[in-house]
């Protein structure tokens, strides 16, 4: 097993109790949709794979990337999909399974919180930051590591700004260690995790479906 960069393993608790909710929330759905019969045995061999996949993750930069957060977080479920992906469950199947058991996590936290932290990503002071970041990704100091353009809305559009992104660290780990196929699952989880903030996340292409750039587009949705 490789060994976990100190950065991830200064998260792990932090990471560990967060896949243990999700297994948590998961279940009903597991018994359901999987008819897995030993689901102590298969929530085991998750935590086991999770195990594996932080010592697998590539540093992309640590506290000084707004992605590496993201990253960590939602890289877990490559551990899941692998799991039930070797226990014979669908595709489709594992890619529901996920991103509801995603969105019922998000859903624990306040609803005021969520709210304030959907404000805080779309302000002035974070789309700032933003173009900093997208900057600073241009120059790949991190092979790993998510590279993206900030790039201002035309007249008429219905979006605030769009974040166009060249390279993806979650794809470049797919490809490295054999999880293409669940990768879409990935991606999928990205509109639960804006929505659920408040903010709508418009994308008609990635990465991962062969196109050349993800193309994130953000707005507030009207209250």
């Amino acid at each position: 097993m490789n060994e976990i960069h100190p950065f991830y393993e200064a998260h792990r608790d932090a990471t560990v109790a967060s896949m243990r909710q999700r297994l948590d929330l998961a279940e009903t759905m597991l018994r359901e949709r999987t008819h897995l019969s030993d689901l102590d045995k298969v929530r085991q061999d998750v935590m086991d794979e999770f195990e594996i996949v932080l010592g697998q993750m590539p540093y992309v930069g640590g506290a000084a990337s707004r992605m590496s957060d993201f990253f960590m977080r939602l890289l877990g479920f490559m551990a899941i999909s692998r799991v039930l992906r070797r226990h014979g469950v669908p595709l489709p199947v594992i890619g529901e399974i996920e991103r509801e058991t995603y969105k019922a996590q998000l859903l624990t936290a306040p609803e005021d919180e969520r709210l304030a932290a959907g404000r805080q990503f779309m302000s002035t002071e974070n789309q700032a930051l933003l173009r900093e970041q997208a900057i600073k990704s241009l120059a790949n100091e991190y092979p790993e590591d998510f590279v993206y353009d900030f790039v201002e809305p035309a007249p008429g559009d219905s979006f605030e700004f769009r974040i166009n992104q060249k390279a993806c660290s979650f794809c470049k780990f797919a490809a490295r260690h054999g999880d293409k196929e669940i990768l879409p699952h990935i991606c999928g989880l990205d509109f639960d995790a804006y929505a659920t903030r408040g903010i709508r996340l418009e994308r008609t292409q990635t990465l991962a479906g062969g196109a050349s750039h993800c193309n994130f587009r953000f707005s507030r949705m009207e209250t």
